[in-house]
């Protein structure tokens, strides 16, 4: 089996070096860029990159560019890294699409078991391939849903977090079990998070947003109405 390939990108070669030497020894094959614009004609030139771990703060294209550059042609899975710790900034990523966002100083163990859970949830399709829930159908395998037999476009996380609702009708989800569930356990963020992810979704799926339904002090319960 071929090694999954990351897309590393930073500005500092010793942070490169540090994610990657943590990287290799899990068995990754790990590409570098030192700037933005390297970023984009890497990601475009090599066709297998299975993840991006992309920092803000670089030359000629920053972070922010370079996601919605990506953006508007795949659905890769992005973890942003970042000197900041502002919350702004934050949502902003996940605005972009981005799908973990993880500040610096961080531990690289916890950097490579995020990749590690976002790729087991990429490549890993649990139960039925195919979810039906009302009007939405979900298929796994293709990364594709419909409404009403017509598809929408969806970040990754939200795909995620729309099939984790799909499997668990009519059960009342706290939050911390959601992310739990969906951003792995060792998220350190907080239920905002979520808010910010329930609110675009819903958004995306017309009148169809009803079937999430809102548990005051708790969390949320998917139910098609």
């Amino acid at each position: 089996m071929d090694k999954l390939k990351i897309l590393v990108v930073d500005d500092e070669s010793r942070m490169r070096k540090l994610v990657k030497d943590f990287l290799v020894k899990k068995d990754f094959q790990v590409v570098e860029a030192e700037n933005g614009a390297d970023a984009v004609d890497i990601f475009f030139s090599t066709k297998d990159i299975a993840l991006i771990i992309l920092d803000v703060m670089m030359p000629k294209m920053d972070g922010w560019e370079v996601c919605r550059t990506i953006r508007e042609h795949s659905k890769v899975p992005i973890i942003m890294l970042t000197a900041k710790g502002d919350e702004r900034d934050e949502l902003l990523g996940f605005e972009l699409g981005v799908d973990e966002y993880i500040s610096k100083p961080f531990s690289p163990k916890i950097l490579v078991a995020r990749v590690e859970a976002i790729l087991r949830r990429t490549s890993g399709m649990a139960k039925e391939d195919v979810i039906h829930a009302g009007a939405i159908e979900i298929n796994k395998a293709a990364h594709m849903v419909l409404i009403d037999g017509k598809p929408i476009d969806l970040s990754f996380k939200e795909f995620e977090l729309l099939t984790y609702f799909a499997e668990n009708q009519n059960i009342a989800l706290s939050r911390e079990k959601i992310l739990n569930s969906v951003w792995n356990y060792d998220y350190f963020g907080d239920a905002r998070t979520i808010d910010t992810h329930v609110k675009k979704l819903r958004s995306k799926l017309g009148d169809k947003g009803d079937y999430i339904k809102t548990i005051w002090g708790m969390g949320y319960k998917f139910e098609v109405v």
